[in-house]
């Protein structure tokens, strides 16, 4: 019972810095856009937490982070989205991370989770605004995702190193 109680919190806890990530942005003037560390979170809540509280704690942060900045349309998606990305990166992990200190399995795994991201939102945006609406954030999108991946793959191996995981 205690196990379960602390990966509760544990996914309370993510789910919120998930949120707190996505609303936090950087700049990035080669794209006129930004970047978040939402998706780093989304790939460690995987990582972390496992499949269900990894999926739950990514999806509730990310589209709580949605409702918040005013973009409750995007919300349902984000929530699928997000939470499928968590459960990428959890289940190509274990399929290629034989060895946790191994960075590769990291980072095919956060990419594999990535990949969901950017056609996942194109899908959506393409039903939403069309296919002219939805490929100008193409681009945007896969400068997230590149962040997510190297800001996700350098928290986990530091956490790795410092054994806190």
């Amino acid at each position: 019972m205690e196990n379960k109680t602390k990966k509760l919190v544990l996914a309370a806890i993510f789910a919120a810095i998930t949120c707190a990530g996505t609303l936090i942005t950087i700049p990035v003037p080669v794209t006129n856009g930004y970047v978040n560390l939402g998706d780093c979170v989304v790939l460690l809540s995987g990582w972390v937490l496992g499949p269900a509280y990894g999926f739950l704690a990514a999806a509730i942060g990310s589209s709580l982070a949605d409702l918040i900045l005013g973009f409750g349309v995007y919300a349902p998606a984000t929530f699928v989205i997000k939470g499928l990305m968590a459960l990428t990166a959890y289940f190509v992990f274990k399929l290629l991370g034989k060895n946790r200190k191994s960075l590769l399995p990291r980072i095919v795994s956060a990419l594999a989770a990535e990949i969901i991201m950017v056609s996942g939102y194109t899908a959506f945006e393409t039903i939403t605004y069309g296919f002219g609406g939805a490929i100008v954030n193409v681009v945007g999108n896969i400068v997230q995702g590149a962040f997510g991946i190297i800001a996700g793959t350098l928290l986990i191996n530091a956490f790795v190193k410092k054994k806190l995981i």
